[in-house]
């Protein structure tokens, strides 16, 4: 008789998996959060999403991130391993939530983003003591809304980035 559980457990693994590295971008050999955040500075040029879609869309993929997250910190049994990039695409997407997605736009909150990133201004350093997928996405969902900021105000401020 097949052992189910074990398949079931194996298949649910590598969905977390996929998840977590955003469809294998998180495998890039050097710095993988960067081509996350690449890969999402693209998908959000390619998908003509709404602002409306793109919210419901970062909901998903918060909860898929945590969930994610955690089941491959689990796995790898280190904290925020960075093979996991759902973090950094969830982060790009919220730097853009409410702006054209121009490809002005998007270079400059990926630039941005990056930086905040590896950065982490208050309060991202400190949410990494948060646990499992949580702690994986908090720090780069700041980052996001710190980008944000900055992209919103400079466009009403000096009508740029474009």
């Amino acid at each position: 008789m097949r052992d189910t559980s074990s398949w079931a457990s194996r298949l649910t693994d590598r969905l977390a998996f996929a998840i977590a590295t955003a469809g294998g971008a998180g495998l890039a050999p050097v710095a993988p959060g960067t081509a996350g955040s690449l890969f999402a500075a693209f998908l959000l040029w390619l998908i003509p999403f709404s602002t409306f879609s793109l919210g419901v869309t970062l909901v998903g993929v918060i909860f898929a991130g945590i969930w994610a997250g955690g089941r491959i910190e689990r796995l790898s049994g280190r904290k925020d391993p960075g093979l996991i990039v759902i973090d950094e695409v969830a982060g790009m997407m919220l730097s853009v939530i409410v702006l054209p997605r121009t490809v002005g736009v998007l270079i400059v909150a990926f630039f941005c983003f990056r930086v905040l990133d590896i950065v982490k201004p208050f309060p991202a350093r400190q949410s990494q003591v948060l646990v499992g997928g949580l702690g994986v996405m908090v720090d780069d969902l700041i980052a996001g809304g710190y980008t944000l900021f900055l992209l919103a105000a400079s466009r009403v401020l000096f009508g740029w980035p474009q």
